[in-house]
Parts: C-alpha cells; structure tokens; sequence
C-alpha cells in the first residue's frame, strides 16, 4: 500500500441507492486506494457484483460461507485488512444489526470484527429514518465512536419528500478521508 493510500472496505446494502455506490467505489479507486466491495444479498437485487468487481478491479464478497484459497475466513481477513470500512447505502436494517451485534451475513460479520474505523451513511424512507427504533440505532452507534454522513432531504424514490437520501457520493468520500489510516 502506498503512503496516503489506504484498504477501503465498502458494504452495500439493500437500498435503491446502491446504484451511488458505483460512484462511490470510483472516488476511491482514482485516489489509489484500494476498495473491496461486500454486498448483502439485498444489495445484488439492485446493482450486480459484476458493475463493482469491474470498478473496484477487485472480487466482489458477499457469501459468509464462500470457499477461500487461504486458511483464514473472510470475514475476519477483510475485517482485519481495512483501513477504513464505509457502509453506503446503509439500511435501518445494517443499522439495527450494528446496533444490536448481531452478525448474520458477511457484512454484518465484518463490522462486529473489525477494528478500523467505520463510517455510515444511511438511505431510508423519511418515516424509517424518523422511527425511533433507527433513531435510537443511531445514538447508540454514535456512542461507540462511529462516525456518520447523515443523508440529505429531497425527492426520495418512494415518491415522497424527506430526509433519507444518501448523501453525495463525494460528500462521504471527504469524511473517509478525514478517518486516519490505521497504523
């Protein structure tokens, strides 16, 4: 790894953003860091790993179970390998899970794993993200030092207005950076 440059492990999450993620991965790219997309199953319902393997120029992981060439599981080599680990677009769903420790699938399981810094930034319907559920999902991850783009308002693509649209794609690029590398 290059001095600056840093090991970006990006989730995805079942949100019909996930389509700004793309953009996202390519910020990462042209600033020499190398990206390793984890998809959730949900997430492959709206982009297929085949758009962020060919961006990232890197396999796309997202089976917790997946047969690996080296001796340790994935999970906890790319838990271990982050510099820094985004979630975008982040569900009230990736979200709960964080909140709770629960680990269910591949990127859940990296999250609770990994000690590198993590940053979010959720996508959600208005009335999801007001809940007081994810409001409270939200404290509580705060509280434990991770670090948040809150989403923007606007034209969701529930047809509705409010807040919950992922934030600009170089808005969440510029807090991953202000995140230090590790080391």
């Amino acid at each position: 790894m290059h001095p600056g440059k840093r090991t970006v492990v990006l989730g995805v999450t079942g949100s019909i953003a996930a389509y700004k993620a793309c953009e996202l991965v390519r910020l990462f790219v042209k600033n020499g860091d190398d990206v390793h997309v984890v998809m959730t199953d949900h997430a492959k319902e709206f982009v297929t790993p085949l758009t962020f393997c060919t961006l990232s120029r890197n396999p796309v992981a997202h089976d917790l179970f997946a047969a690996k060439e080296e001796w340790q599981p994935g999970h906890i080599s790319l838990a271990e390998a982050a510099d820094v680990v985004v979630v975008a677009p982040a569900t009230a769903n990736i979200l709960a899970k964080m909140a709770q420790g629960i680990a269910d699938d591949l990127l859940s399981s990296i999250l609770l794993a990994t000690r590198a810094p993590v940053l979010v930034a959720p996508a959600m319907n208005t009335g999801m993200y007001e809940n007081a559920a994810t409001q409270a999902n939200f404290a509580t991850l705060k509280s434990r030092g991770v670090a948040f783009v809150e989403p923007a308002s606007g034209e969701l693509a529930c047809g509705t207005t409010g807040v919950g649209r992922l934030a600009d794609p170089s808005a969440i690029f510029a807090a991953a950076a202000e995140l230090g590398v590790r080391g």
